[in-house]
């Protein structure tokens, strides 16, 4: 039996969560999902990528939950469930010193949801007076080697499966920031939508993020093509194949997309005049899940009239900061409220 168990980073999303463990490497990156049966009394049939195997094939009786909503838990008791199971997935259980723990959390959460994070985190085995929340744009900042402790100004865009975060990152600490709930999840639910609604014609969550990775785009067609999709037709209940342009896929996104350069536009209006002047020289940091869309980095880049770098693996970068700070825990010392939320603080 292991004394001390390793300290983790946990980059806890929407969609999908991420958990790095000190010494090694990043081993879990699963579905943020649960599969219960329904009724008064549930019991959890699967958890993370066996979840997923599920969705649309269950009984009618089981429900598919994400526990977290925008960034921040609307089903305590199963998001304390989801930590338990990856923190042993990642670790085990037998340690006689429970782990650190390192988490990310939204811009702008309020005192009330951060405690409930930390009670959620020591409940599923980490240590009491030992969890680090840890603001989701710092974190992807720190992974994908921005000078985050330099007095020199870098904005991040992190966009996410449940929210977009943007912030001017300085000195350890935020200067300016805002985040939206929109990201990945909602662009899926645009495209079942608008398939719905156009179409008659209802589709599951796994091929409206199929459609979203292959077709989607943030960026206008130069030329239109179509694609074949299969659903359930509304009016007759039977199974329906459609050809949908993809152009109607942009359309659906495009929305979003707009909010999300409208958000950015709305902390440099914040930002103070000689980071502004950084932001100007180094551009735009994209990164998350889904920054990937296609031709969000030029939209913006268009939008702004600034140069956007999108991070070479996305989807990492939030963890990657966390498991830097795992590694290396006296950075913490230099990090500014703006950015973390201490246990003492919670």
């Amino acid at each position: 039996m292991a004394i001390i168990a390793p300290s983790l980073g946990i980059d806890l999303g929407s969609s999908n969560t991420l958990v790095y463990v000190s010494k090694k490497a990043i081993l879990i990156d699963e579905p943020t999902l649960l599969i219960v049966s329904g009724g008064a009394k549930r019991t959890l049939k699967a958890i993370g990528q066996d979840a997923r195997a599920l969705i649309g094939r269950t009984t009618g009786g089981d429900l598919a939950i994400r526990p977290l909503q925008g960034g921040t838990i609307k089903e305590y008791r199963m998001t304390e469930t989801i930590l338990r199971y990856f923190m042993r997935k990642a670790i085990g259980a037998s340690h006689i010193i429970k782990p650190e723990v390192f988490i990310t959390i939204p811009c702008h959460v309020s005192p009330v949801e951060c405690r409930v994070l930390r009670e959620a985190c020591v409940s599923a085995g980490a240590r009491k007076n030992a969890v680090h929340l840890i603001s989701k744009p710092f974190a992807s900042a720190l992974g994908t080697g921005l000078p985050v402790f330099e007095a020199e100004g870098s904005l991040v865009v992190d966009v996410g499966g449940g929210t977009t975060e943007v912030a001017l990152i300085s000195c350890g600490g935020t200067a300016a920031s805002r985040s939206i709930k929109l990201g990945g999840i909602k662009m899926d639910e645009a495209i079942i939508d608008m398939i719905r609604n156009d179409y008659k014609m209802l589709i599951g969550d796994s091929l409206a993020e199929n459609l979203k990775i292959d077709y989607g785009t943030a960026m206008p067609l130069k030329q239109d093509k179509h694609v074949s999709i299969r659903g359930r037709d509304l009016v007759t209940s039977l199974p329906q194949v459609s050809e949908i342009p993809v152009s109607k896929i942009y359309e659906a996104l495009s929305a979003i997309c707009e909010e999300i350069v409208n958000t950015i536009i709305s902390v440099l209006e914040k930002a103070p005049p000689e980071l502004s002047a950084d932001v100007l020289r180094k551009g735009v940091f994209l990164m998350g899940g889904a920054a990937q869309l296609f031709g969000l980095d030029h939209l913006i880049a268009d939008k702004l009239q600034l140069p956007v770098t999108l991070a070479k693996n996305p989807t990492l970068c939030a963890v990657s900061g966390l498991g830097k700070l795992t590694e290396n825990p006296e950075l913490l010392s230099r990090i500014g409220s703006s950015s973390i939320m201490q246990s003492e603080d919670i």
